[in-house]
């Protein structure tokens, strides 16, 4: 069962990450870096700029993902005063990878930050969030998770169209402890 992953009904057949992989994805300020770079490269002091961050910290962690195959240098430029720039562009090759159950902690905490931080950023009124208490027995819970991965997997595959917006979506299901 190394090549699958199944719990409560629900599999996921994407390829096991690396070690290195895990521990790249398992950043706040790494995931943002790659959803910055998603629609349009970006380099070094762009992606910096835009998160308000040190170049020097920034270019540690953008070396980080291009090692591990999440951004990938796009063709060399010369920027305004003439100097070297290597813009960098998302692999989306995150989405097709699965975490092992020794990094899933760190990896939702660091979602979790990147989610505050981005709807923090966001105008309120555009912030379109719900909140559902269920009771699901475990086939249930697995039904639920299969249709969120066909929606995100669908989603995913939708072609961009011109003049589309940029949007993030998140989606948590969790138990609900104290409701227990």
């Amino acid at each position: 069962m190394a090549d699958e992953r199944e719990v409560d009904g629900f599999k996921d057949d994407r390829p096991l990450a690396s070690e290195g992989e895990a521990k790249a994805l398992a950043s706040a300020v790494r995931l943002r870096i790659l959803r910055l770079c998603l629609d349009q490269a970006l380099t070094n002091k762009e992606i910096a700029q835009r998160l308000g961050a040190n170049p020097a910290t920034v270019l540690h962690h953008v070396r980080k993902l291009v090692d591990t195959g999440f951004l990938a240098a796009q063709q060399e430029r010369v920027g305004a005063r003439g100097a070297r720039e290597i813009p960098y562009l998302a692999t989306r090759k995150s989405w097709a990878l699965r975490l092992g159950e020794e990094f899933w902690s760190d990896m939702t905490t660091a979602m979790m930050d990147v989610f505050r931080t981005e709807v923090a950023q966001a105008n309120p009124a555009q912030v379109n969030v719900s909140r559902l208490g269920l009771r699901l027995d475990e086939e249930q819970y697995g039904m639920l998770n299969q249709r969120f991965k066909a929606l995100f997997d669908e989603v995913n595959g939708w072609e961009s169209r011109p003049g589309a917006k940029p949007y993030s979506l998140f989606l948590a299901i969790h138990p609900d402890t104290g409701r227990e």
